[in-house]
């Protein structure tokens, strides 16, 4: 069982040892950017290493949008990350589900993401895997709420796609978190990551905001049932750096017993 956190860029193998983590995740360019990554000097020595490799897409992505001056953008900026991160031997590119705003059509976004991996599959294929990440709120959210997922899913299934389950974003979300492994390998067939974070808002609020393990409103132990039953990969997401997130990781390992 490799638990790890999302770390700075500048040198994440560096991070994940002042961590003790067994993997890493992180960011190629500015998240709020269509800056397409450039070749990283390190891009060896993260090949080579034993740390699990994650990367996170930038949070501007959203090839759900009915907008095509953010869809089309988000689609080529998906892709160079794609193959940014191959590069690196990551083992999957991590998006939000998007959204498509107050009063659209949600349907016009499921569309959307399915003609996003057709875009991919036009351009080569995707060379790593994506995995699309649950959300806390947005307007008309593509994987917000479960039963949208599973429309999404529909969309998007055929072409492999992967899914990490953030556990603030189901809670805030308005989610469950008992049982929500089952729940979701009904609906995806698979869990590649977990982002494993306590959340600041309540339950239902919408609210993304991410606190350490057992500082939040959420029960530290549904956190740990959730990484047993997946058997997936956990990332900490959450703040105190260093410190804060090698104690998350401890508490992790610890109630896991990996």
């Amino acid at each position: 069982m490799r638990i790890g956190a999302h770390v700075d860029s500048a040198d994440p193998l560096a991070e994940a040892a002042a961590r003790g983590a067994d993997a890493v995740q992180f960011f190629l360019t500015d998240p709020q950017k269509y800056n397409s990554p450039k070749p990283r000097e390190d891009a060896e020595r993260i090949r080579a290493s034993e740390v699990e490799v994650f990367v996170h897409a930038p949070y501007i992505v959203n090839v759900a949008s009915p907008n095509n001056r953010i869809r089309i953008p988000s689609r080529k900026l998906l892709m160079a990350h794609a193959r940014a991160a191959a590069e690196l031997g990551a083992k999957g590119l991590i998006v939000h589900g998007g959204h498509v705003g107050a009063g659209a059509d949600l349907t016009a976004g499921f569309t959307n993401w399915r003609k996003a991996f057709e875009y991919a599959e036009s351009e080569g294929g995707l060379p790593l895997p994506v995995l699309i990440e649950n959300t806390a709120g947005g307007d008309n959210a593509c994987a917000r709420r479960f039963d949208d997922l599973a429309r999404l899913w529909d969309e998007v299934g055929r072409f492999g796609a992967g899914f990490c389950l953030d556990t603030c974003h189901a809670f805030a979300g308005g989610e469950d978190l008992t049982g929500i492994v089952d729940r979701i390998k009904s609906i995806t067939g698979r869990i590649d990551l977990i982002h494993a974070n306590d959340s600041k808002g309540g339950f239902d609020s919408g609210q993304d905001r991410h606190d350490n393990i057992g500082s939040g409103k959420i029960d530290p132990e549904l956190v740990v049932a959730a990484i047993r039953a997946s058997g997936a990969p956990a990332i900490v997401e959450t703040p105190g750096g260093v410190e804060g997130q090698t104690a998350d990781i401890a508490l992790l390992r610890e109630r896991a017993g990996s």
